[in-house]
This record gives C-alpha cells, sequence and structure tokens, in this order.
C-alpha cells in the first residue's frame, strides 16, 4: 500500500512514526529522482552520490515543508538543484568550459557498464546531452516523466509557456541531430 503524500508528511511529522514514513517516501520517490539525476549526470555513481544528497536535504527539511507546492516537486527541484549545483562544482573544479563538460558526459555514457539500451537510445542521450542545460531538464521531465507543464513550472519556478516553447525547441534540435538535417 502506498500512502499518499499528505499522508507522509502527516507521519513525518510525528515523533514515532518520522523513521517510517521517511523510508516510505524514499521507497516512493528514490527510483524516479534516481532517473531524472542519472539524466543529467550520467554517471551511476555520481547519479547515487547525489540522490544520497538529495535524501540527506529532505531530511533535514520535511519538518519545515510548507505545502506550498506538491511533494513530489519539491523532491524533483531538490534533485535537479542537486544535480545542476554537482555539475557546475565539477565544472569549476575542472576550469572546463560547459561544452568540455558535455563531451566528458558523452563519453561516460558511451563507456558506461549500465546502459543497457540499443543504438538508437544511444544517439538518443547523445542529442539530448547537446541540449542546453535548461532544455535538456525541460525534455527529460517531459519526455520521460510525463510531467505536466504546470508541475514543470513549480519545480523549475518558468511559467508554462516559456517551458513548452523551451521543449519544442529540444525536440526540433533532436530531430535534427538525430536525423541530420
Amino acid at each position: 500500500m502506498t500512502l499518499s503524500d499528505d499522508a507522509l508528511i502527516e507521519m513525518f511529522r510525528e515523533p514515532a512514526t518520522q523513521n517510517k514514513a521517511f523510508d516510505l517516501l524514499v521507497h516512493k520517490y528514490q527510483e524516479q529522482l534516481y532517473w531524472v539525476v542519472r539524466r543529467l549526470v550520467v554517471d551511476h555513481d555520481d547519479a547515487n552520490d547525489i540522490i544520497q544528497n538529495v535524501f540527506i536535504k529532505v531530511w533535514n527539511n520535511l519538518g519545515n515543508f510548507r505545502e506550498d507546492s506538491k511533494l513530489y516537486t519539491w523532491l524533483y527541484r531538490i534533485a535537479i538543484n542537486e544535480s545542476l549545483g554537482f555539475l557546475n562544482s565539477k565544472r569549476m573544479r575542472l576550469f572546463v568550459p560547459l561544452v568540455d563538460v558535455e563531451k566528458q558526459l558523452n563519453q561516460k555514457l558511451a563507456d558506461d557498464n549500465y546502459f543497457d539500451g540499443n543504438e538508437i537510445q544511444l544517439m538518443l542521450q547523445k542529442a539530448i546531452l547537446k541540449l542546453p542545460e535548461k532544455q535538456r531538464i525541460v525534455f527529460n521531465l517531459r519526455y520521460y516523466n510525463e510531467m505536466p507543464y504546470e508541475d514543470m513550472s513549480e519545480v523549475l519556478g518558468t511559467s508554462v509557456g516559456a517551458l513548452k516553447a523551451s521543449y519544442h525547441l529540444a525536440m526540433k534540435k533532436i530531430e535534427k541531430s538525430l536525423t541530420g538535417n
């Protein structure tokens, strides 16, 4: 039985059931958040480290969650922010421009033992990695997670119209990359 997000929050606020509520929350969201992070940072081990950081932040802040947004959009926002922070620190640490980090991610994807997709899926992933960061996030959330634009707006703090435009541009760039046109 899966509890609603409201029930999980309520359980978490009770000291006697806090640990159980957190375990249920992790069980409910760990896999979907992992894939959101993984699609951004590519590397399995990096994604696992980031997910650990995400759930540490959730543990530390869930008691203060104001419920201004949905729990799952709050979780996605934390996961995306942690991923972007990781990528930015990687760029700064290595003193490399964004293009070089994208090349490095492409190489990791090609060498990834955990990637079990066929050649077409590999081509799609490489095309997605060529997208600017914001378009890549929007594309991944819409295409893979089927997230409604309204929820994406909460996660990313961007208007629905801008998100639709970003998704459309991302689709055009991916199509161009895959077809060579």
